[in-house]
């Protein structure tokens, strides 16, 4: 049985599809599980060992022929927008796709009015495979890390070998992002070793918090790859992050997470996610910051700039909150 499943979301999104793969493998064992994504988040996927081949995204008829003549049985649309839809016509196989549920997101980002089932992103895309019997096994998110990915000890400071928090301080959009000036006075609040991650566009704003103290503080951010970043987080004791695609990184490595949310909100489906048997064993590895609002949530993906023009959604973080909780998880008796 060849089966296709298609994502064409960043980081987060293809790490909360993880479950899926991973559970219709222990259903059929020998089924050949193929992938369609962008290109420039290959590195997500790549190390999955329950895939036989990625296809990278590409418009226009040549791509989608190549599918079809590539003669899948199913086809699983994960995505479930317009472009999914025109691929999967193409390739001509019905597809099996994942609820959608706009109307009930443009209701609560428009409205304020949450008519969305009180579940997660990863129940969502279990929906689609249900036809199969694929069922949740309950164990979390997958990441998968090249053992050559692994930070040698070398690249991280002395000061911080013996432990340090690993602060996220990227996002895809501005209005899920702390202001540098509360990350400053986050980073000066916690007395402990930190380490900042993101990508290279974060790398002048991490080296503007790192002069808050340079010993103390850590900027990883362009530094290392996707898989070297995940490392850093899986060796992190607590992960503070926004709500980004390192943040479910975060959560498929069973860290303790402090997420911070500005115009997205968790009841959106897309909180940090670790999984039913994960949950028994650690009943609350994640906690969530955010600051209520009459117009929260504006926003499914996040914004460029608060429409409103205030971003009290940020602006109005606690950082001296925040830091007692990080002090209070970081020093927590297991």
């Amino acid at each position: 049985m060849k089966v296709l499943f298609i994502r064409f979301g960043a980081i987060g999104n293809l790490v909360l599809t993880t479950p899926v793969l991973r559970c219709f493998r222990k259903k059929f064992p020998d089924a050949e599980l193929y992938y369609v994504l962008l290109k420039e988040h290959r590195a997500v996927l790549e190390p999955n060992p329950y895939l036989s081949r990625l296809y990278f995204y590409e418009q226009g008829n040549a791509f989608a022929t190549s599918l079809r003549d590539a003669g899948f049985d199913h086809v699983v649309d994960l995505q479930h927008d317009e472009a999914s839809r025109l691929l999967t016509g193409a390739i001509g196989v019905e597809p099996l796709r994942v609820p959608a549920r706009n109307w009930q997101h443009r209701l609560f980002t428009s409205l304020r009015w949450n008519l969305l089932p009180r579940e997660h992103q990863v129940d969502r895309n279990f929906a689609a495979v249900a036809p199969f019997g694929v069922a949740n096994d309950g164990e979390g998110l997958d990441f998968f890390i090249p053992r050559e990915a692994e930070v040698p000890m070398r690249d991280i400071p002395t000061s911080h070998q013996l432990g340090y928090l690993a602060l996220v301080i990227g996002a895809s959009k501005y209005t899920k992002r702390l202001p540098v000036a509360h990350l400053k006075a986050l980073c000066a609040r916690i007395g402990h070793p930190i380490i900042l991650l993101g990508g290279p566009e974060e790398a002048a704003r991490g080296e503007e918090i790192r002069s808050v103290d340079p010993i103390k503080i850590y900027n990883a951010c362009g530094k290392f790859s996707l898989h070297e970043s995940a490392d850093l987080l899986r060796r992190a004791k607590l992960v503070i992050t926004h709500d980004t695609g390192l943040m479910h990184i975060a959560a498929a490595l069973k860290k303790p997470i402090l997420s911070v949310w500005g115009s997205t909100v968790p009841a959106q489906g897309m909180s940090p996610y670790y999984g039913t048997r994960v949950l028994e064993r650690n009943p609350a590895p994640s906690v969530e910051s955010g600051v209520k609002l009459w117009c929260r949530p504006c926003t499914r993906t996040g914004r460029d700039r608060c429409p409103l023009g205030h971003f009290k959604c940020m602006n109005r973080q606690d950082m001296e909150q925040l830091a007692r909780m990080a002090e209070e998880r970081l020093w927590k008796k297991e």
